[in-house]
């Protein structure tokens, strides 16, 4: 399992954690929450051994499975199903089983003979790691979490970001590992899958710790909560669940805020008094009561301040023409695998559309042949008049991860001066040195907050949405929503947030992987979560 001893976080000069004892045992199963920015993801890192500690020691005995909020995936030529079963090294022998089996069937009679010989020996190993009960486990999951026989044969560069994210999920679900570090693990699923996944962590035996804006996750699996306060740079540990734990914390706030109202009228009529003694010749008796007024303030808990949000305001779009984006005929595929063809679609002025369709539909690749980040098969996209583009990618591809959070604001608001960028980045929480970190050592939230600001500079018209809301806590995502209902530009969204699409209230809808356009209508809110 995993025991922290003093634990110490630190990102540069900032301080996250101050140092902080705790164990993560069999059974544990523990919602690590606060607020966007305040370490989770700095804190799961270190756990699982993937990231430094200014302090103390992590101490990991069993197994440890740990999902990141953005994984790197590194050889994109490997199969699905072989990513998946690498968590238990099954996928070498796998590999070396085909092989075996190409041999057979094209070889010569030596070459067959030598060949029939390695794939007795491999299966042999194979079954006494689990075998062909483990291949149908890693499927079965794999199923589970929306991604069917016919993906899993596909190599790991013909999926979509949504896809890939789904097998590394799959990957650490299966791995049988006795302690889960699982950091926004419902991103990308769709609503049944939400709702496996739930009831899997429930089973599951080992301890797990799980970080996650879908509060139904929280409420339903966990029977502990690590609150990270980013005030405080402090680990709070509630040995309860999440409605407990609700509770609890409001009845300390009301019992802080009690004592310290209770505290400084006390020390107000102390002071008064040693004010009124000061006068007189009493000058030892209120000394006294000075240090008695200061003792009482100084033994007081610090009372929680309340949680910045990134103030958010998406931007005056710039003048255009009536429409300033166009597609016609855009078909694309990797590989032999076909993602969608004859896409058409316009977008007007300060028009509201929503792309929909099942996982792996294509939603993510047709905006990013919108956005020019990849180059269609056939077909355009054509330009209108003025326009002027703003891509939110849900991986955050267009960020640059070595560039630093300063310097990915000037790529993209080149005409504003130093001050006006830092005011903009302080209305996003980045203030002093923050701003200077490298975009790659940032959380899922911090990411996501920069991109929402690269935006905000950028003046555009037409704004390419990919799952804005992910990683967001509720309040980060009000913001988000309110900046969608005020914008004047034109949006195009893909998301399974329906509070995102009842904010944006689109006028039309395009339906994936058919290209089929249809006027919105409440028919469909229901697609949008399974989406």
């Amino acid at each position: 399992m995993i025991t922290a001893t003093d634990l110490e976080l630190r990102v540069g000069a900032r301080v996250l954690l101050q140092p902080s004892s705790f164990r993560i045992a069999k059974g544990d199963r523990v919602g690590l929450v606060g607020r966007n920015g305040a370490g989770k993801t700095t804190l799961t890192r270190c756990l699982a051994g993937e990231g430094p500690s200014a302090g103390g020691t992590v101490t990991r005995s069993g197994a440890v499975g740990y999902l990141p909020q953005d994984p790197r995936i590194g050889d994109l030529d490997v199969l699905a199903l072989d990513r998946i079963m690498s968590a238990r090294g099954l996928d070498t022998v796998m590999r070396a089983m085909r092989d075996c089996q190409h041999r057979l069937a094209d070889g010569p009679d030596t070459a067959r003979e030598k060949a029939l010989r390695a794939y007795e020996r491999l299966e042999g190993e194979f079954l006494a790691k689990g075998g062909y009960a483990a291949e149908a486990e890693a499927a079965t999951i794999a199923a589970s979490l929306g991604l069917p026989e016919r993906i899993l044969d596909q190599p790991l560069r013909t999926l979509s970001g949504g896809q890939r994210r789904r097998v590394e999920l799959a990957r650490i679900l299966f791995s049988d590992a006795d302690v889960l570090l699982l950091d926004e693990p419902t991103n990308h699923l769709d609503a049944d899958s939400v709702l496996w996944l739930r009831d899997f962590l429930k089973r599951y035996q080992g301890g797990f710790v799980v970080i996650s804006h879908d509060l139904d996750l929280i409420e339903t699996v966990v029977n502990k909560v690590f609150h990270l306060d980013a005030n405080r740079c402090a680990l709070d540990v509630y040995n309860m669940g999440w409605a407990r734990y609700q509770a609890q914390r409001s009845a300390d706030e009301r019992r802080r805020r009690r004592e310290r109202s209770n505290a400084e009228r006390k020390a107000a009529a102390l002071t008064y008094q040693a004010n009124r003694l000061r006068a007189g010749t009493k000058a030892v008796a209120a000394q006294n009561m000075a240090r008695r007024a200061e003792r009482l303030l100084a033994d007081l808990e610090e009372e929680r301040r309340a949680d910045k949000v990134a103030k958010l305001r998406f931007p005056e779009p710039a003048p255009c023409g009536r429409t300033p984006l166009t597609a016609e005929g855009l078909s694309k595929a990797y590989g032999s695998l076909e993602v969608f063809a004859g896409v058409d679609l316009a977008i007007d002025k300060g028009s509201r559309v929503v792309i929909l369709g099942l996982n792996g539909a294509g939603k993510t690749t047709l905006l990013r042949l919108l956005a020019g980040v990849e180059k269609p098969d056939t077909g355009q996209v054509i330009e209108g008049h003025g326009l002027k583009l703003g891509y939110y990618a849900q991986e955050h591809e267009n960020l640059d991860p070595d560039g630093t959070v300063l310097e990915n604001m000037r790529a993209s608001a080149s005409g504003l001066d130093l001050v006006e960028l830092r005011k903009v980045l302080g209305s996003f929480l980045f203030s002093g040195d923050d701003v200077d970190k490298p975009a790659r050592v940032l959380s899922g939230g911090e990411k996501t907050r920069l991109a929402l600001a690269t935006l905000v500079v950028s003046s555009a018209n037409v704004l390419l949405l990919d799952e804005p809301t992910n990683n967001l806590d509720p309040a980060s995502r009000e913001e988000i929503l309110g900046a969608l209902r005020t914008y004047q530009g034109s949006v195009v969204l893909v998301t399974h947030d329906e509070g995102a699409v009842e904010a944006l209230q689109p006028e039309r809808i395009i339906l994936l992987p058919d290209g089929v356009e249809d006027m919105w209508n409440d028919t469909y809110t229901d697609l949008v979560s399974l989406a």
